[in-house]
């Protein structure tokens, strides 16, 4: 119970975060010439560094990640509303910085009260896709107090989690019960392994066809699905295992996202088990870091960081090109899948 109270807790700290994060975001870049910019530098000071502030967090445990990074945001989006002159990247680099720890905070809460289960995590990072697409539309209009407000109610939950993660402070190894990932593959190999296929998760997310997505209340259900797609991945890994749900996330999803492109609902389909894949990624590099789930996390955000990075330079081809790379990735991912999880007792 204790797992999924944290995974519930972190689900609210997660969607907040992202409020926070993108009413900032889309407050400021709407007639910015920084429209570019701006998110680039986003995603690799708010994704890349989370692997070190992991490494930091699994060596001290006692440091209040949590805390820290809600705080930082707060700080860093007063700054932007009550001081328009100062540079934009001061509340910029502030607001990155607190989303990193705040996303370490809830991976290893999370991972470290959960008995090698999955699902809480899972459950933790689909809020986040709530948080875009509120956060987006927040933006065009909400005052900042109101955002100051909603990130203060997370102050509580975030201290309620945190006594969890204590409870495990004195475990030399309290993510032993992740054996997710096949032993006769080498930690170095399978670590390669997963990020490889966060970094395809991450480019196939912008590449996949959409044309049916006209309007704001088809954009909040695609980002719904997303968030249902990432929990449900982590439920189902723990009902059924890893194996078969990377053949109903990875197999599964190839149809729906090719033919769905002018069908919203057979779209919506697809991207919710193609969501499914970042529970099984995560599991698999916690299974081989165990003793450093905060590292672990921050290798998938890396990896996201790689796979999105090219879409700000390189125009993703047309819909037969994306057809291609996307089946192409698929039976990449999936031979690689079934290579280095573990095979499950029947």
């Amino acid at each position: 119970m204790k797992g999924s109270a944290s995974g519930i807790l972190y689900f609210y700290i997660h969607f907040v975060t992202e409020v926070l994060c993108f009413y900032f975001l889309y407050s400021y870049i709407g007639d910015s010439i920084l429209a570019w910019t701006i998110p680039f530098v986003y995603d690799a000071l708010a994704f890349v560094p989370q692997s070190l502030i992991g490494h930091l967090s699994d060596k001290f445990d006692k440091i209040p990640f949590g805390i820290i990074g809600m705080l930082t945001m707060m700080v860093g989006l007063a700054i932007f509303a009550l001081l328009p002159q100062l540079s934009i990247f001061l509340p910029l680099i502030l607001i990155c910085f607190g989303n990193a720890c705040m996303h370490v905070a809830g991976a290893e809460v999370t991972l470290r009260s959960s008995n090698g289960k999955i699902a809480p995590s899972a459950i933790f990072v689909a809020g986040g896709s709530f948080g875009v697409i509120t956060g987006r539309l927040l933006g065009d209009f909400a005052p900042f107090w109101v955002i100051l407000t909603l990130a203060a109610t997370a102050i509580p939950f975030i201290h309620i989690a945190e006594e969890y993660r204590k409870k495990t402070a004195k475990d030399e190894n309290p993510c032993k019960n992740f054996n997710y990932a096949n032993p006769a593959v080498s930690a170095g190999l399978l670590i390669v392994a997963a990020v490889f296929i966060v970094i395809v998760r991450g480019y196939m997310g912008y590449g996949i066809p959409t044309s049916w997505n006209k309007s704001t209340f088809q954009t909040i259900l695609l980002f719904s699905f997303m968030g249902i797609g990432k929990g449900l991945g982590g439920i189902l890994c723990d009902k059924i295992g890893v194996r078969k749900t990377a053949i109903i996330s990875v197999l599964g999803a190839l149809p729906f996202l090719l033919f769905g492109d002018n069908v919203m609902i057979v779209s919506l389909i697809g991207v919710m088990l193609f969501s499914m894949t970042m529970s099984i990624t995560l599991a698999l590099l916690v299974s081989v870091l165990k003793k450093a789930p905060g590292l672990a996390f921050g290798l998938t955000t890396i990896g996201l960081f790689l796979g999105t990075a090219p879409v700000f330079f390189i125009k993703l081809g047309n819909f037969f090109t994306n057809c291609a790379l996307i089946v192409i990735a698929t039976i990449i991912c999936f031979f690689i899948l079934m290579k280095i999880t573990r095979k499950e007792s029947k």
